[in-house]
């Protein structure tokens, strides 16, 4: 279990759960997308590090966003 965490969770792997795809990054910047519904979060920071609340919030709307565009 890697990635950036959130009350013991990763979020990385919660986007990947959802059908995020990481296409790259620079530095310790990492760029998800989703296939299907075109719906794109970055991710910064190294993966040993807690989310900022900025982050989690991003990430909740990217979730939100791949799920209705998938219906």
């Amino acid at each position: 279990m890697a990635g950036i965490f959130y009350f013991g969770i990763s979020l990385i792997d919660l986007l990947e759960a959802a059908g995020f795809i990481n296409k790259g990054g620079k530095g310790s910047h990492r760029n998800y997308k989703h296939l299907n519904s075109g719906t794109s979060v970055t991710v910064p920071g190294k993966l040993s590090e807690d989310a900022k609340h900025y982050l989690v919030k991003a990430i909740k709307l990217a979730l939100e966003d791949a799920k209705n565009e998938n219906k």
